[in-house]
């Protein structure tokens, strides 16, 4: 197993993104590129994340292998790449380790420790949503920063041709308005408006995907999960499944 990423940023970021919700993770390298799905200790957040062949500059799978490691012990190592760098990665087998090459102006080269991991098979969950809506990702994060000041749960609010997030507190409130235009949309169902609260601290980690893509598409229903995406077209998936707060929160 042998990969090379020129744009050092998709898996940085995403390894990022990934440590916030996970500790440890086991990805699987498949001819379909690199996959990982995994729940946070908790069981409130579901990610689901890939790497498609044709982000990579080489891609050498023989065969499907999965690859589990401690994120924060990976993140550390990609922290120290630079834009301008190659990411190679290789399996050694007979040590059970990762190394990590970052080729730039000269090279620097890591072994990672592979970790064993107990884990039972995760897939995605079947949903149904009755509201879909697309932002500019770097709009939802901002406005998720401004909830987060009056409250620990916001609430996503979706109506014809309009979509709102407001946050209450004991003593104040927030709400913010998203203009409907061609970089913004909403989608119903049977519904003329669908509601459903969310913990802020997982939205603010999620969020961070908007480092990674210009858009961000948001699934759900009345007190229902949270489908959040974030996509570079042939490149990379990040995708996440958010359990809703109880109303009475």
């Amino acid at each position: 197993m042998r990969f090379t990423l020129s744009d050092a940023r998709l898996l940085k970021e995403s390894i990022n993104i990934l440590s916030e919700l996970v500790t440890e993770a086991t990805f699987k390298m498949t001819k379909n590129g690199m996959e990982l799905l995994a729940i946070d200790p908790a069981n409130v957040a579901m990610v689901d994340f890939k790497i498609f062949p044709e982000a990579f500059a080489e891609y050498e799978v023989e065969k499907e292998i999965e690859l589990s490691v401690n994120l924060d012990n990976l993140k550390a190592i990609l922290k120290r790449s630079k834009p301008e760098d190659n990411i190679l990665v290789s399996l050694d087998k007979e040590k059970s380790r990762l190394k990590v090459e970052l080729v730039g102006d000269g090279k620097r080269t890591f072994n990672l420790a592979l970790i064993d991991m107990d884990r039972e098979q995760q897939k995605l969950p079947s949903l149904k949503f009755t509201a879909k809506v697309i932002l500019h990702a770097s709009k939802f994060d901002d406005a998720i920063t401004d909830m987060g000041i009056v409250s620990d749960s916001v609430a996503l609010m979706a109506g014809i041709d309009k979509f709102s997030m407001k946050s209450e507190g004991n003593l104040s409130d927030a709400k913010v308005d998203f203009l409907i235009s061609d970089n913004a949309s909403v989608s119903l169902g049977k519904e003329e408006e669908v509601v459903a609260r969310y913990a802020i601290d997982y939205l603010a980690k999620i969020t961070k995907g908007s480092k990674l893509a210009d858009e961000v598409c948001l699934n759900f229903a009345n007190d229902y999960p949270l489908k959040v995406e974030y996509n570079v077209p042939g490149k990379l998936h990040l995708g996440f499944v958010l359990a809703p707060r109880v109303s009475n929160d």
